[in-house]
């Protein structure tokens, strides 16, 4: 607990939304992963929500670059990352643009004030500063120059100011685990595996960590800290999953159960991508991963695996499943077993590629030619991904066809 817990109101909520919103490059999904992780540890219920702009990153500070993570955690059973945050950080103008509307009325707005320069203020399309004005009275504004806090802390620890400015996030991470009374162990730890080959980074990271949170408990800029107790779980072993892993290791385990090498032949494509990652690295359980010069060629690629006898998998999104499209068609003809996985995104082409939407069910129910039926299958949570992608592999082996399975950014 904080050390100046004695001397605040201490308010018991039964759950609570974050979000973390700066430009790409400062670590906001570290943050939200990290603020996940221990309070996972901690046994509260929890689901989150990862944003973030493609992998061409826009301008720093601009409207396009902006990134997100959201968590809800709560003391009671959730299913979803939640509407609207109660807390909002916000390392930037731009960030706060993007994200300030969704902010609960009275909900709490820490700002990194160290980014409001007249520069940043123009490149998110301000013409004046939101800090001086009355555009945000409706929110409990906790405004902290973080960027000249953390050169503070670390002006001694031989770091230059760029990247000193690196570890801000951990800053900002640690104000929120003082706000909701969080343990520092679990991020403390992850630094120093993360950094053990830089210990002068880890020193950093960690000191910015204590640093935040410290800045927090004798600042007097929170009146109240926030208690979420531990939701009533049942006894096992939890692990924190994202959808996409969820799916490879569904993949994995009817590989293990049909007897057959998985192959997976795939063009990388964002929010798909991540399937292809975690399955190259499990080459000792006989996983071959091709990576494909375009789209037709993985599902073409694919095709041939599953012709050889292979357990075989292509994944994409929705401009991947629209050129696939023929060689499906094929598949059917041929009555060759494979599972299609399109982890859907808004947009039917290139234009919105981290955005979250489920537009693709009608082309993957109807988007090929006459007499080419296809199990469709969508996953509704991360936990189903595994449950889904087991089942898809055994209908495509029990009744020699394709099947799609539709999964999502949101998932």
């Amino acid at each position: 607990m904080a050390t100046g817990a004695t001397q605040k109101k201490v308010e018991r909520l039964e759950q609570a939304v974050v979000r973390f919103a700066g430009d790409s490059g400062d670590g906001i999904q570290v943050t939200g992963n990290q603020f996940t992780s221990t309070t996972a540890v901690l046994g509260n219920d929890l689901a989150t929500f990862p944003n973030f702009p493609a992998e061409i990153r826009a301008p720093a500070g601009t409207i396009p670059g902006v990134s997100g993570f959201q968590v809800r955690f709560s003391s009671i059973d959730i299913h979803t990352p939640g509407d609207a945050p109660d807390v909002l950080v916000a390392y930037n103008p731009a960030a706060l643009k993007v994200n300030v509307g969704d902010l609960v009325p009275n909900g709490i707005l820490i700002i990194n004030t160290g980014n409001f320069t007249e520069r940043d203020l123009k490149k998110a399309g301000y013409e004046t500063s939101p800090l001086d004005d009355d555009s945000l009275e409706a929110y409990r504004v906790i405004a902290v120059d973080m960027n000249t806090l953390i050169y503070e802390t670390l002006k001694d620890t031989g770091l230059d100011r760029r990247a000193a400015q690196r570890c801000k996030n951990f800053f900002a991470l640690g104000m929120t685990y003082w706000l909701f009374q969080r343990t520092l162990d679990t991020t403390t730890a992850f630094i120093q595996k993360k950094f053990k080959s830089k210990p002068q980074i880890a020193d950093a990271n960690v000191k910015a960590l204590k640093a935040g949170y410290n800045y927090a408990d004798i600042s007097g800029l929170f009146q109240t800290i926030y208690e979420v107790p531990p939701a009533p779980l049942q006894k096992g072993t939890y692990r924190n999953i994202q959808g996409n892993s969820a799916m490879a290791l569904g993949l994995l385990a009817a590989s293990e159960l049909s007897g057959l090498d998985l192959f997976l032949g795939s063009y990388p494509i964002t929010p798909a991508s991540d399937i292809l990652h975690k399955l190259a690295a499990y080459k000792a359980n006989q996983v071959v991963t091709f990576q494909a010069e375009d789209e037709i060629c993985a599902a073409a690629a694919t095709i041939g695996a599953a012709f050889a006898g292979k357990l075989a998998v292509t994944t994409t999104s929705g401009p991947g499943l629209a050129l696939k499209g023929e060689s499906l068609g094929l598949a059917i003809m041929t009555e060759l077993p494979m599972v299609i996985i399109d982890v859907q995104r808004g947009g039917p082409s290139t234009g919105l590629p981290t955005k979250t939407e489920q537009s693709d069910l009608l082309m993957a129910l109807y988007g090929r030619h006459g007499e080419s039926p296809m199990p469709v299958l969508a996953a509704c949570s991360p936990t189903d991904c595994f449950d889904v992608a087991l089942e898809a592999c055994r209908i495509a082996l029990t009744y020699m066809t394709p099947v799609i399975v539709l999964s999502d950014g949101y998932i």
